[in-house]
């Protein structure tokens, strides 16, 4: 089998998972954005994804995804910052992403207007919440549930940024249904406050079927598409 066609397949698989988790829960699949994950998969499975029909493309790692961004410029695919952030890299993100999944602190601000603002556009933000109970935080990255509202206020009174809404991973571990009950739940409030934070970010490989239910509007998904992850070099 060749690569096009290890894509193609775990492709159709997810789509149908999304589409099946969709049709359970009465929602229409178009809602549903499927960004594919490709940390340490070359370029060129990036240009063979673009090729069946991938729009929307996630990196954690800034290096990595700054040169990936690069070499595939010719394709107009939206690229999706969504790993842990330094602040002295923010500006640089902001010069590559199309949106910024993991904007979990309020020092990563400047930095992002910074670079939205040097590349002459308004940069989509997520705010990355946790979904970790509180002896479990230390070291994962996100906001408390409280700590939402403060740094929405801060995104959207910065010049160059767009607050588009929420991200979260499921705890390690935990019941990701209930999880994203809770998301769900912080996300409506946000919204509340924030009408145009209709974004939701959640769900992976082995978790997307919980998120749709639970209403994600983009889904991050790697080895179900990709296979296993090559070994760092």
């Amino acid at each position: 089998m060749t690569r096009r066609e290890e894509l193609a397949a775990g492709l159709a698989a997810t789509r149908e998972r999304i589409a099946a988790a969709c049709r359970s829960v009465g929602r229409d699949p178009g809602e549903v954005t499927l960004t594919v994950v490709t940390k340490y998969f070359p370029a060129s499975d990036v240009r063979l994804l673009a090729d069946l029909g991938v729009t929307d493309v996630g990196e954690n790692r800034h290096q990595e995804a700054e040169a990936k961004a690069a070499e595939t410029a010719d394709l107009g695919l939206r690229w999706h910052y969504i790993g842990g952030l330094q602040s002295n890299k923010a500006a640089a993100v902001a010069r590559y992403a199309d949106m910024v999944e993991s904007l979990d602190r309020p020092k990563l601000v400047a930095g992002l207007s910074r670079g939205a603002q040097e590349r002459g556009i308004v940069l989509p933000c997520l705010v990355q919440v946790s979904l970790d109970p509180p002896e479990q935080r230390d070291g994962r990255a996100g906001v408390r549930p409280e700590e939402i509202g403060p740094l929405a206020e801060a995104v959207v009174a910065a010049d160059g940024l767009r607050l588009a809404g929420l991200m979260a991973v499921a705890p390690l571990g935990a019941d990701a249904d209930a999880a994203f009950a809770e998301l769900a739940e912080l996300a409506a409030a946000l919204r509340r406050d924030h009408p145009e934070a209709t974004v939701l970010s959640a769900g992976m490989s082995g978790d997307l079927e919980e998120a749709v239910k639970h209403g994600a509007t983009h889904v991050r998904i790697g080895r179900a598409v990709l296979g296993e992850r090559p070994a760092v070099q």
